[in-house]
């Protein structure tokens, strides 16, 4: 007699699901490509594309929204699923709002000194938070729920590299060339970005090898991160041990995602400066941006500096990660800034000297 096991039953809910992440895409506009204001004498462009405005608030929506229809067509997610995550940050909004599209429960982990607005927002989108003491156990949290039936550890620092198809699929890259078609330099010089998982600078440097463009990538790293120790000395193992004060980047260990062979230079950058550029670029926005944007912009600056010094034109394209509303306790409270035994004099002075003149000299 033959023995038959058929799963075919579950691909009904497999294909809605699929359906339902596909149709919400398509009712959000791709994020703008807006134009950073530099003085025309100096012949250089810089674009920040603006992720703030995904539904969810942050970066963290396309990441969300890859991870899911990679676990789903895996068949890793069915209709009975709790999803956990380690995460207590954007990305458990942004997976906390999939969850809920498609009638699932989700559960994030995090540290139990997360803040009350953040724990708010991920329970907003119908999360549940599970606290751990000890940062670091986070990990091994997640993998302890996953363990029970019907429960699966999205894990976005070992999948966020390898659930978005780099090489086209409407990822980030592509959005961001095709959107310079028309503008004076439409092949960048640089594209600047941070790592928190590393899908993103992953993602970026691949297609921009898979389409062979002269573009160079730069990743920015703040204080406590290990993936410029693991970038430069070659070690998938480098840690620090320690935790990132710019939330949304920065890791205290290199995390499987982070592919630093498709990088052409990292820049590390003190928070201060980070905490200093979020606010001098909201200035000069008009918006409140966020401490990873930050960090974003001083490298780009960085860069320019050194364009227009060798008398290069161009352009140069970063990321607006998140907005500065989620900070105002933190990177926005002078008294939170002072606690942290942040100066921000220093780093002002540069910023508005680069302003001025193009000179970046820290």
């Amino acid at each position: 007699m033959t023995h038959v096991v058929d799963h075919s039953a579950s691909r009904e809910w497999v294909d809605n699901a699929v359906r339902l992440i596909d149709a919400d895409a398509q009712r959000s506009a791709d994020t703008h490509l807006l134009r950073y204001p530099l003085p025309a004498a100096w012949n250089v462009h810089l674009y920040l594309k603006d992720e703030s405005t995904h539904i969810t608030g942050s970066l963290k929506h396309r990441l969300a929204r890859s991870l899911f229809l990679y676990a789903i067509c895996n068949g890793w997610v069915t209709e009975n699923t709790t999803v956990v995550e380690a995460s207590s940050g954007s990305t458990a909004v942004s997976e906390a709002y999939f969850a809920r599209l498609l009638g699932l429960r989700f559960v994030a982990v995090m540290p139990r000194s997360t803040s009350p607005a953040k724990i708010a927002l991920i329970e907003s989108h119908g999360g549940t938070c599970q606290f751990v003491d000890d940062p670091a156990a986070m990990y091994s949290e997640a993998h302890r729920l996953a363990a029970e039936p019907d429960t699966h550890y999205m894990d976005q620092f070992t999948h966020a590299e390898r659930a978005t198809d780099w090489r086209g699929n409407n990822n980030i890259a592509e959005s961001i060339f095709d959107q310079l078609t028309h503008e004076d330099s439409p092949i960048p010089t640089w594209v600047v970005v941070g790592a928190g998982t590393g899908g993103t600078s992953a993602t970026i440097g691949r297609y921009i090898r898979y389409r062979r463009h002269a573009t160079r990538l730069a990743v920015v790293d703040p204080e406590n991160s290990a993936f410029i120790g693991g970038y430069e000395t070659g070690s998938v193992d480098y840690s620090t041990g320690k935790p990132s004060r710019i939330e949304g980047i920065g890791r205290p260990r290199v995390e499987p995602s982070f592919v630093g062979q498709v990088i052409d230079r990292m820049i590390a950058v003190p928070d201060a400066s980070s905490v200093a550029a979020a606010r001098h670029a909201s200035a000069v926005l008009g918006r409140r941006v966020g401490g990873s944007t930050g960090t974003n912009v001083w490298g780009a600056f960085g860069l320019i500096a050194e364009m227009i010094a060798s008398g290069r034109s161009g352009s140069v394209v970063t990321l607006l990660c998140d907005g500065g509303e989620r900070y105002a306790g933190t990177y926005f409270d002078d008294d939170w800034v002072a606690a942290q035994g942040m100066d921000l004099s220093g780093p002002t002075e540069t910023l508005e000297r680069f302003a001025r003149t193009g000179e970046f000299q820290i």
